[in-house]
């Protein structure tokens, strides 16, 4: 950047020029205040990372080529083939890559095998949960208290939503879901009220945080039987009318429960909780941007930006894809991994993980090397956007990211988009009053973009969590597309420096034909949010 300064005439020596030459270069080290807008627009010498050049550089060269000659695939590839005729097809119509998931013969079964049957008149007491984690994590939470009021025989309070300490949001269940959707779908099930009556008002997250209290559960064990519950919390209802159970995440077993309270978990995740009406308006208005781009909406700037959305509804609607790319600080530290911002980024990584974790991160035992060999490294924007790229996706392909904080901000993510020119997030779609009502909200930016997923064509994430395993379980539930990335194999590919393009895509496309929404039976110990059959889906 060049700075121009006006001669006034005076002339000094040539001694007192270099004195004020070196004072404007430190200028901004003695003040950064005052060049707080230059600091934000470009990475600072000083800054803990500078822009990495593209670690794949041979790979993303060719994607961006965006070879469309037919010849230059092997035909024994076909949906590779099928996938450069879809290049040239105008306004995103693909080929196989967009075709819907066939008929997998799986349907939702939620109901109870016994049929209806009316509640008790009389439960044993309320049950009270809190908890932590982000939005999905409390979700499954959400899914497991109601199970574990059913087991117990109890009512369930509306569950109480820790502050998160990393977003710092206070988010409340009423802020998030449609709690009188939640109660009604569930009012044949169990009892579910709002808040405690007055005789239990005194129970609150304050009174258990200050001392040790009888009604206080607090040694539920991971993965918890239904035997645990009816034998530790059951007597605390029957002699008190009342157990708060916290910490409660992850407090109930996947396995040896009976199908009516499987199959009442699914129906809690996939029926009863939805989003707030604002949250599910707004995500239907991005989604129709998504499907009918005006580039004459574009024109019209922000005051005015989209007003006609939707208008031009004689336009075939454009399939997008929605990519989640969680690649913030902790992930990015916690994984131990190389990420190509050199020396400055691994150290700075290493000093935070220690901060954070002190010394408690497996991953840091194990050399790069091995933890992408063996799939232990999230992909990062640059990668995850060479995979789609050899699976067919080209620049006309309408994607929308859907992630909060990307560690590297836009310099990380500028491969991704150069690939991929059509990109757009929340910002971009939606005007500044839109937004107004989720700015700063973790709960509610991270439920729209979990709403937008679920009305996509195709849903894939950069790295396992529980963003991906919840759209993996509720997408298969609907029989939706999904792509799961083999991380173990990119691993591979992406440490082969001397890999042809070709080799690339037909390592891709071969490693993934059988990765996009195959019905996968659920497995011991595994979540039957992420996998729901056989356990809430009948084979017919």
């Amino acid at each position: 950047m060049k700075f121009q300064y006006k001669n006034n005439g005076f002339h000094q020596p040539q001694r007192g020029g270099a004195l004020a030459g070196l004072l404007v270069l430190l200028f901004p080290v003695l003040l950064p205040s005052l060049f707080s807008p230059l600091s934000h627009a470009s990475p600072s010498m000083f800054s803990e990372w500078n822009p990495p050049k593209p670690r794949h550089l041979p790979l993303l060269k060719s994607a961006l080529q965006n070879k469309n000659e037919v010849n230059a695939l092997k035909p024994r590839h076909f949906p590779l083939f099928k996938s450069a005729l879809q290049r040239q097809s105008p306004h995103g119509k693909q080929s196989d890559l967009w075709t819907p998931l066939v008929d997998q013969g799986w349907r939702p079964c939620v109901e109870s095998a016994k049929g209806p049957s009316a509640l008790p008149q009389k439960t044993q007491g309320y049950i009270q949960v809190f908890l932590d984690g982000g939005l999905n994590q409390q979700r499954m939470g959400i899914c497991d208290a109601v199970a574990v009021a059913k087991i117990l025989n109890a009512t369930l309070v509306i569950p109480h939503l820790e502050v998160n300490p990393v977003w710092q949001d206070s988010s409340s269940f009423v802020d998030i879901f449609d709690v009188d959707h939640f109660i009604n779908v569930l009012k044949d099930d169990i009892s579910i009220v709002k808040e405690l009556p007055e005789e239990f008002s005194w129970s609150t997250r304050e009174y258990y945080a200050t001392a040790i209290r009888d009604t206080r559960i607090k040694t539920a064990p991971v993965h918890a039987s239904a035997n645990w519950y009816l034998d530790n919390v059951l007597p605390v209802l029957e002699s008190y009318g009342i157990a708060a159970i916290s910490p409660f995440s992850h407090r109930l077993t996947f396995d040896t429960l009976p199908m009516d309270i499987q199959r009442l978990r699914c129906k809690a995740n996939f029926q009863a909780l939805i989003f707030v009406p604002h949250i599910r308006a707004l995500g239907d208005s991005l989604v129709s941007r998504l499907r009918y781009p005006s580039t004459t909406d574009r024109a019209l700037g922000n005051e005015e930006l989209w007003e006609t959305t939707g208008a031009n509804t004689k336009q075939e609607p454009w399939k997008f894809v929605v990519l989640h790319l969680r690649f913030d600080k902790d992930m990015a530290a916690h994984s131990a991994c190389d990420f190509g911002g050199g020396k400055a980024e691994k150290l700075a990584l290493a000093k935070y993980r220690q901060m954070i974790w002190q010394g408690r991160v497996l991953n840091s035992q194990f050399t790069d090397q091995e933890l992408r060999s063996q799939g232990r490294c999230p992909l990062t924007p640059e990668e995850i956007g060479l995979l789609l790229a050899a699976m067919g996706f080209d620049n006309s392909t309408r994607l929308y990211l859907a992630s909060h904080k990307v560690y590297g901000g836009e310099a990380r993510i500028s491969a991704l988009r150069r690939l991929f020119p059509l990109m757009e997030d929340k910002k971009s779609l939606a005007s500044k009053e839109e937004r107004a009502r989720i700015k700063g909200k973790a709960s509610l930016l991270a439920a729209l973009d979990y709403y937008i997923s679920m009305h996509s064509d195709i849903f894939i994430s950069a790295s396992p969590g529980n963003m991906h395993n919840a759209l993996l379980g509720h997408r298969t539930f609907g029989n939706s597309k999904t792509i799961k990335p083999n991380m173990a194999l990119l691993g591979n590919l992406f440490l082969n420096k001397s890999i042809s393009w070709s080799d690339f895509e037909q390592a891709a496309v071969e490693g993934h034909e059988n990765r996009q929404g195959q019905i996968r039976l659920r497995k011991p110990k595994q979540s039957i949010y992420t996998y729901p059959a056989p356990d809430c889906m009948c084979h017919v």
